[in-house]
């Protein structure tokens, strides 16, 4: 009798290739980009701690005063020697009027010493006019008493022999002491006029040293007034290049200590791309290398650059509380370098529009 519970063998399914297939692609395609996105980290450096970096110049008051009007807004191109800001002047007129008037003063000091050593000069010129005659009348006063004395003599021979009266001697006498007199009186006053040629010639002196002491206060005055120019110069604030304004914090009304930041100006001449690469990224990195910038503001447009130059030190070494790992307990923490990248087709229009600040991503090419 037949076993009619006797089992039917079914025959094995076959496993499907496609998963295999499938996996293998997987490992070898993921192997393939593995091993090129390996070969291409070993030739490239990349980061996103990259900004648009430009020239920033601050606007500074060189003086102290008192805004009395703003003339730009916040985010205004400006042209070099636009006004930006004017300041009170009334105190530098001031100034300035109080130092020409000092000036008018001195130039008239000058003025008074040329004529007192033209008038001390003629004093001079008389005085040893008076002393040539003064010498001339003394001469002819020895010329008098030599003949006083010759007179005397004779006469005094004659009174003896009786030939003339006693008067007659007597007045020849008085002749010859008159003589004498008066050559003593104008010896005297020659040498009261040589005393004065003298005092001239010193008082002449006195007062060419005047006149050089009064060029010298002229001068002097001369630089007050042009400091004072100067100064009320500074009282219009100009733009010292072309570029935009940033925030504009100055109000009318206030004060301005000399040398206070009122705002900076951003210049529009020149951008470039400060990447802050990790420090354990430019060990391949030398000036030259060419770089592929990707903005984010323009993320359709493709930039390229060139590695300019490499900061003296790290970001964190600039900040204003730099780190002092000689204090307390060390943390190390990978440093970042700054490295200026050159654009090197930089389209103009495309120029003005960049921001300072905007995101980059900046990729080195080490060979």
């Amino acid at each position: 009798m037949e076993n009619n519970n006797t089992q039917s063998v079914e025959p094995k399914k076959k496993k499907s290739p496609v998963f295999p297939i499938i996996l293998a692609v997987v490992l070898i395609g993921g192997g393939i980009y593995g091993y090129n996105e390996y070969r291409y980290g070993q030739t490239h450096e990349e980061t996103d701690d990259a900004q648009i970096a430009s020239n920033m110049s601050p606007v500074i008051s060189k003086i102290s005063g008192y805004v009395a009007e703003v003339k730009v807004k916040d985010n205004q191109f400006v042209k070099k020697g636009d006004t930006l800001v004017i300041l009170d002047n009334r105190d530098q007129k001031m100034v300035l009027d109080q130092s020409l008037a000092a000036l008018s003063t001195a130039k008239s000091n000058i003025s008074t010493a040329e004529a007192s050593t033209t008038a001390t000069s003629k004093n001079i010129n008389s005085s040893q006019a008076a002393v040539a005659t003064a010498n001339a009348q003394i001469e002819a006063a020895k010329v008098n008493i030599w003949k006083t004395s010759q007179d005397l003599k004779r006469y005094a021979n004659l009174v003896k022999d009786h030939s003339i009266t006693e008067q007659q001697y007597e007045q020849a006498l008085a002749a010859k002491q008159s003589a004498d007199k008066q050559l003593q009186v104008l010896v005297d006053q020659r040498n009261q006029i040589a005393q004065q040629v003298g005092i001239a010639s010193s008082q002449t002196a006195a007062s060419s040293q005047q006149i050089s002491v009064a060029h010298s206060v002229v001068k002097q005055r001369e630089v007050d007034v042009e400091n004072a120019r100067l100064n009320l110069s500074y009282t219009v604030i100009l733009a010292p290049e072309d570029g935009y304004v940033g925030k504009v914090p100055t109000q009318a009304g206030q004060f301005l200590q000399a040398g206070a930041q009122l705002f900076s100006l951003v210049k529009n001449d020149q951008k470039w791309v400060v990447a802050n690469f990790k420090e354990t990224q430019v060990d391949k990195m030398v000036e030259g290398q060419k770089v592929k910038i990707k903005i984010d503001a323009f993320p359709d447009q493709d930039f390229e650059g060139v590695v300019s130059s490499f900061s003296p030190a790290t970001g964190s070494t600039f900040s204003i509380l730099p780190p002092d790992n000689a204090s307390g307990n060390f943390v190390k923490v990978v440093q970042r370098l700054p490295v200026k990248i050159d654009f090197t087709n930089l389209d103009k229009e495309i120029a003005k529009r960049l921001r300072t600040g905007m995101n980059v991503k900046a990729e080195v090419t080490l060979k």
